[in-house]
């Protein structure tokens, strides 16, 4: 009997004047499974990213998520329905506390007023600590956000997903700032997450050791169109692909940053 995936997209494609960005990309996501979706600069990843996670409407196709379709909803009911997102640049409140971050977020898992903010000081705090225990974060969880390392912060920023308990991890550019060793240690800290607690990731990534280290599956657009899809090794040797990345004859990820 075979699974259903945790994420079906189909024939996913969008427009802008006229110019082609997407063209009906289809892929699959299994539960705690991390995907990479890399291209060149121009070939519509950004933009198939943020029409999975609902920032852009398609023209056309399907994503769902555990069957449910989520093209049509706003970005907030996606949310609700279990797509956590982390940015490029880190989004946290550089004037509250690394605990006091996640607190928020999950008071706004659980629909609390966040105009209570000071009554509700005390609310979900183990939740909170547990949270950062299990990104390394706990024995920082007093100290101020503005004055953190920017890989303490990236740390952090996956905590606060992680508050709103989603199924989907969407992750922008996550490595983005970051030094080759954090780099590393981030995406490792991810892929260990999303097998613990069945969540599955896609993320966008310039680092190709990144991509070709932390990745279960890597998805290659080019142009618009998906041109090679499968486990990393056996995508870095696709011709294919060493053809959009190189003109061909070169084998990538060892090493190598693409300017995707």
């Amino acid at each position: 009997m075979t699974t259903a995936p945790l994420l079906a997209v189909r024939g996913l494609s969008k427009s802008f004047g006229g110019v082609r960005a997407v063209a009906g990309v289809s892929f699959d996501l299994g539960a705690g499974e991390m995907l990479a979706l890399i291209g060149p600069n121009g070939a519509g990843k950004t933009t198939c990213f943020n029409m999975v996670g609902g920032q852009l409407a398609p023209d056309a196709g399907s994503v769902k998520l555990g069957g449910r379709e989520l093209v049509g909803l706003a970005p907030d009911a996606i949310w609700r329905q279990g797509v956590g997102r982390t940015f490029q640049i880190a989004e946290t409140f550089a004037s509250l506390t690394v605990v006091e971050n996640v607190q928020l977020a999950l008071l706004s898992h659980a629909g609390r007023v966040l105009g209570f903010w000071r009554s509700a000081r005390a609310q979900f705090r183990d939740e909170a600590i547990a949270l950062l225990e299990g990104v390394g974060m706990a024995a920082q969880a007093q100290r101020a956000t503005s004055v953190l390392a920017y890989g303490d912060v990236k740390r952090v920023e996956l905590a606060i997903a992680l508050a709103h308990r989603p199924r989907l991890l969407l992750m922008d550019e996550p490595t983005a700032g970051m030094a080759p060793g954090e780099r590393n240690e981030l995406m490792a800290l991810a892929r260990r997450l999303a097998s613990e607690q069945a969540i599955g990731v896609v993320f966008t990534e310039h680092s190709m050791d990144v991509v070709f280290a932390h990745a279960d599956r890597v998805i290659v657009l080019a142009r618009g169109e998906l041109i090679a899809q499968g486990p990393p090794m056996q995508v870095r040797d696709d011709e294919k692909v060493r053809e959009v990345y190189f003109g061909g004859g070169t084998t990538f990820g060892r090493g190598e940053t693409s300017h995707a």
